[in-house]
C-alpha cells in the first residue's frame, strides 16, 4: 500500500510539535544556513519518514524541521532529493505533498543553478518568474492523487505577487536580486557548451537540476509559490572555469547569508 502524505505528516506531528506554519522551505544545494536562524521545535530525519529518501548529495542535511523563522512559524525541507539519484519525478516532490498535509498554504523553493544570462556572476541571486521543464518527466503523471487537480493551471506557476514580495524584501535588507527563468534538466552532469548556446536561445537565465517538479506538485494542490535561485557559476562556455560540485557549494555558502537576510524579510512580511 502507497504512503499517503497524510500518514505521513500524521507521523511527523506524533514526533515533533508542529504549530500551523504560514509557510513550507525547500532549502536548496549549499543553502541550508537558514536552518540554523529557524528555532526549532524539532527536526525529523528523513529516514524515519516513509517515502522519504535520505540525500547522496552534498549539501543537502535531510531533514524536516518545524519551528519559526522570524517570528512566524514554517515546516522547511533541509535538502531534496533528486531524479538524478535514481527516483522519480513524482518522488522527488512527495516532500511537498507533506508540507501540504503538514498546513503550508505557501511554498519557498531555492536552489543552486549555473548562470546563463550573461549579465550574471556568481553569488547573484535570481527571483524565479517562470520556468521550462526540460526533464521530460512530469510528477502528476499517472492516477490523480485525491485532491489534486488534474489539469493544473500553469499561466502562473511563480506566483506574481509573491515574486514581488521576494523583491521588496531584498529590496528591505538590500540585497541585490534580479528576476529570470529556470530551466530544469535532469543532470546528473552539467551541460555542454553547445547545450548552453541552445538554453540561452531558449530563453533560459539560469539552468539547474531540481525544483520543476516541486513546483507542478505544488500547484496541483492549490500551493502559492516562490522560489529564488543562487548563481553558483557561469554555464559552460561562458567562462574557461571548470564546472565542480565542490565550487557550486563554496559560493552557494558565501552567498548563503543573502539569501538568508531575504527569505526572512519574506517571511516577516508574507
Amino acid at each position: 500500500m502507497t504512503t499517503s502524505a497524510q500518514d505521513v505528516a500524521r507521523e511527523v506531528r506524533a514526533l515533533i510539535p508542529v504549530e500551523a506554519p504560514v509557510l513550507g522551505i525547500v532549502l536548496g544545494s549549499g543553502l541550508g544556513g537558514l536552518a540554523k536562524q529557524i528555532e526549532r521545535t524539532g527536526s525529523v530525519p528523513y529516514s524515519a519518514l516513509p517515502g522519504f529518501v535520505e540525500p547522496t548529495v552534498a549539501g543537502h542535511a535531510g531533514k524536516l524541521i518545524a519551528g519559526t523563522l522570524a517570528g512566524r512559524p514554517i515546516v522547511a525541507l533541509a535538502g531534496r532529493f533528486h531524479v538524478y539519484e535514481g527516483h522519480s519525478a513524482a518522488q522527488t516532490a512527495f516532500p511537498i505533498r507533506v508540507l501540504h498535509a503538514l498546513g503550508a498554504p505557501t511554498l519557498l523553493l531555492s536552489n543552486a543553478a549555473g548562470g546563463i544570462r550573461r549579465s550574471m556572476q556568481p553569488g547573484d541571486l535570481m527571483i524565479i518568474r517562470d520556468h521550462v521543464n526540460l526533464t521530460w518527466q512530469n510528477p502528476l503523471t499517472g492516477a490523480v492523487v485525491p485532491g489534486d487537480e488534474r489539469f493544473p493551471d500553469m499561466s502562473e506557476p511563480w506566483d506574481r505577487s509573491l515574486c514581488s514580495l521576494l523583491a521588496e524584501s531584498a529590496k528591505t535588507v538590500g540585497v541585490p536580486a534580479t528576476e529570470g527563468v529556470y530551466f530544469g534538466l535532469t543532470g546528473p552532469s552539467y551541460e555542454t557548451p553547445a547545450e548552453v548556446r541552445m538554453l540561452e536561445r531558449m530563453g533560459a537565465d539560469a539552468v539547474g537540476m531540481s525544483t520543476v517538479h516541486e513546483v507542478i506538485v505544488a500547484r496541483a494542490m492549490g500551493m502559492r509559490v516562490a522560489g529564488m535561485s543562487c548563481i553558483t557559476n557561469l554555464a559552460a562556455g561562458l567562462t574557461d572555469q571548470v564546472i565542480s560540485h565542490e565550487d557550486v557549494l563554496a559560493i552557494t555558502k558565501k552567498a548563503g547569508e543573502k539569501f538568508e537576510q531575504v527569505a526572512m524579510e519574506f517571511v516577516r512580511r508574507l
